[in-house]
């Protein structure tokens, strides 16, 4: 699968640093824990010391602004392929620092009626192209 597997994380690039860093890393892991296959290896170096691989995959981190963000989160789950995995953040789970906190608000909320901070798509190259494929670099 990771031949045909593309990945992208959107972000809005008017948080502060410290803020896209923190959601790019969250959306990361829930990436990963969908799709184990992103970094399945134990790699080892030159001394033997061994550990979790990166990334296998290139994983561009994109910009938008939160309406877009949020349209392309709504197209994503109105289009989803067999083995696509879609991660958002909501602006709202900044304020929220224990799971079961937020696990038990985002049960209370719509996505479609929230402010989207961040998302992570991984997928078929054509699905995730198709969503992405007009959004620019984060710089």
């Amino acid at each position: 699968m990771t031949s045909t597997l593309r990945v992208a994380v959107i972000v809005a690039p008017d948080m502060p640093l410290g803020l896209a860093a923190n959601s790019v890393g969250v959306i990361a892991v829930g990436l990963g824990a969908q799709c184990p296959v992103l970094a399945d290896a134990t790699l080892a170096d030159g001394g033997g010391r061994r550990f979790g691989s990166v990334c296998n995959q290139p994983m561009p981190v994109l910009q938008a602004d939160r309406a877009t963000i949020r349209d392309v989160m709504l197209r994503a789950f109105t289009r989803r392929q067999d083995g696509a995995a879609i991660v958002p953040f909501p602006a709202f789970a900044r304020s929220i620092h224990v799971f079961a906190d937020y696990e038990s608000a985002l049960g209370t909320r719509s996505l479609d009626e929230e402010e989207i901070d961040g998302l992570g798509l991984a997928g078929p190259s054509s699905w995730v192209k198709s969503l992405t494929g007009s959004l620019k670099l984060l710089r």
